[in-house]
C-alpha cells in the first residue's frame, strides 16, 4: 500500500463561492493526526455496521485492528469494502473526511512491527507482534487482526467556507 498523489475534483455545486479545494496535504495530515475514526462495514444480510475505533495512517493507508470474532472482522471476511470517516462534530468549523476502500489483512511481520511502534507512539497502546497479527498482552481473547485500507476515493468536506472535494486514487 503506497501513497500516491490523488486526482482532485472540487465540487463547486456543493461549495460556497469563496471556497476552493482543500490541498491533499491538509487532508493527509488530518488522516495522520486523527486518533478516532468511524468504520462502516456491511453485514452478510446487507445491514450496516458502524463502530468508532482508533487508526493509524502509514504508507498511504489507514490501519485498524480488531478481534477475529468481532462483528467488523466477520463482516470484512465476506465483504472487504468499507468506509472510514473522521473530522469535526462542529457545524461551522473543521474538516470532515470520508475514506472509501477495501480492508486488506496485514500479515507481513516487518509491517506489523512498524504498525505496533506507531500504535505505541501515537496512542500509547502496547501490542506484541505475533506471526501474522498483533497480540494484546492485556486481552485473553488471543490474536488481534490488523487491516489496512488504501483509499480509492476520499471526500473532504470543509467548513467556513463550506467546500466539497473528491480525491481519487489509482487508474
Amino acid at each position: 500500500m503506497s501513497q500516491t498523489e490523488p486526482t482532485v475534483d472540487f465540487n463547486a455545486d456543493f461549495s460556497e463561492p469563496a471556497a476552493s479545494a482543500r490541498p491533499w496535504a491538509e487532508v493527509a495530515e488530518l488522516l495522520s493526526s486523527s486518533e478516532m475514526f468511524w468504520l462502516s462495514t456491511v453485514r452478510a444480510d446487507g445491514r450496516p455496521h458502524v463502530v468508532p475505533l482508533p487508526t493509524v495512517w502509514l504508507d498511504g493507508a489507514l490501519h485498524f485492528c480488531t478481534g477475529s470474532r468481532e462483528q467488523k472482522a466477520v463482516n470484512l471476511r465476506s465483504n472487504a469494502h468499507c468506509v472510514l470517516s473522521t473530522g469535526s462534530n462542529h457545524f461551522r468549523e473543521g474538516l470532515d473526511v470520508v475514506v472509501e476502500g477495501s480492508a486488506v489483512r496485514v500479515i507481513d511481520r516487518a509491517q506489523l512491527e512498524r504498525l505496533a511502534a506507531l500504535w505505541k507512539s501515537k496512542l500509547d497502546w502496547d501490542f506484541d507482534v505475533a506471526e501474522d497479527a498483533f497480540r494484546d498482552p492485556q486481552s485473553p481473547s488471543g490474536d488481534v487482526l490488523v487491516f489496512g485500507v488504501a483509499p480509492v476515493k476520499v471526500l473532504a468536506f470543509g467548513k467556513s467556507p463550506y467546500s466539497q472535494t473528491r480525491y481519487r486514487f489509482g487508474a
